[in-house]
């Protein structure tokens, strides 16, 4: 008897594997690939990311799954809608157990597990949104939920005694110590917090986002961009990021395209680099330069010189500006 678990990297999902796998069900793990993953941090070894590491504790192989661009095209319309901030939790979820579904015969699997709590998260964590998850994904009675199981209505997998109700669990609600506790006593160690999760989860982030889409830029590339930096728009048709440290400069650096434009101060000067995405005229080099040496240490000085260029001009201009004043350039912050 074969399952598929999805695997988030968190340790929800890794418990509810082992969980199964104890019960001698083969687990095939699986990670969905979507853009809004944020990284958990101060873990290591820091070559691997949370899902790689979660699945160590399972000594198994990972599935990956990208199903970026498809999870694009559900944010601008989510038929459930959003969360508290851009976050369309149960569509999100629909669409992974669809994917989960299609996978099944192939791999000669019988259910779908998941990490999945009762009352943990309030958009789709509640009974009735994981009925309707279940439903609308074309897996009902095939979806178990280990950690929540004894909570919730039977599943096929229960029924015909694949595995055995009363090993499964009914953890519910937003504390994680029963959670931590069962970790210890199946020796599952170096996973993430719970502080890492879905960046669609974050204001301010979400503030990007809702931005992008109102603008019609919404693509991979762009949402890369919304990871790092501070952003601005600056017209309808332009953007600037602005590195708030070194490693954020030397990324913004890495994501520029051939039309984007690099500002930064000259070498002799403290200073971020800036990204420049879009249309721009001569009016707007000369604000994405004032905005840059806002944020350049000018040692006491009112004006110097930033460098630009067209990243495929590949040569730098300068020009010598003073920074933009404090009130005109929070019209501009997203």
């Amino acid at each position: 008897m074969k399952a598929i678990a999805l695997i988030s990297g968190g340790l929800d999902s890794i418990l509810a594997a082992q969980i199964v796998k104890e019960q001698g069900i083969d687990i095939i793990p699986l990670n969905f690939k979507v853009p809004f993953y944020h990284r958990a941090k101060k873990l290591s070894p820091p070559d691997k990311d949370d899902t790689s590491r979660a699945v160590d504790n399972l000594g198994l192989e990972l599935k990956i799954i990208d199903i970026r661009n498809e999870f694009l095209k559900l944010l601008e319309n989510p038929q459930h809608g959003f969360g508290a901030n851009m976050n369309p939790c149960i569509d999100c979820k629909i669409l992974m157990l669809a994917k989960a579904k299609e996978l099944m015969k192939p791999l000669d699997a019988a259910f779908v597990l998941t990490g999945e709590v009762l009352g943990q998260r309030p958009m789709s964590q509640h009974r009735q949104a994981l009925e309707i998850i279940e439903k609308k994904s074309g897996l009902q009675g095939l979806v178990l939920r280990p950690l929540s199981a004894k909570l919730l209505t039977q599943t096929l997998p229960e029924k015909e005694g694949w595995v055995d109700r009363n090993k499964l669990l009914d953890f519910s609600g937003r504390t994680r110590r029963p959670q931590m506790e069962l970790a210890k006593d199946l020796n599952i160690k170096d996973y993430p917090n719970a502080a890492g999760g879905c960046l669609l989860t974050d204001p301010e982030f979400a503030k990007r986002l809702k931005d992008l889409i109102n603008h019609q830029e919404l693509s991979m590339d762009n949402v890369e961009l919304l990871k790092i930096g501070r952003h601005f728009r600056i017209s309808q048709d332009a953007k600037l990021v602005v590195g708030r440290d070194e490693e954020e400069d030397k990324e913004l650096e890495k994501l520029a395209r051939e039309n984007d434009y690099l500002f930064y101060p000259h070498e002799e000067l403290a200073g971020p680099t800036s990204l420049g995405r879009g249309k721009f005229s001569k009016e707007l080099v000369e604000l994405s330069c004032q905005v840059t040496c806002r944020y350049s240490d000018l040692n006491g000085a009112t004006s110097t010189d930033i460098v630009y260029k067209r990243v495929s001009e590949g040569k730098d201009k300068v020009l010598k500006v003073s920074p933009i004043g404090d009130n005109e350039l929070i019209c501009f912050r997203i």
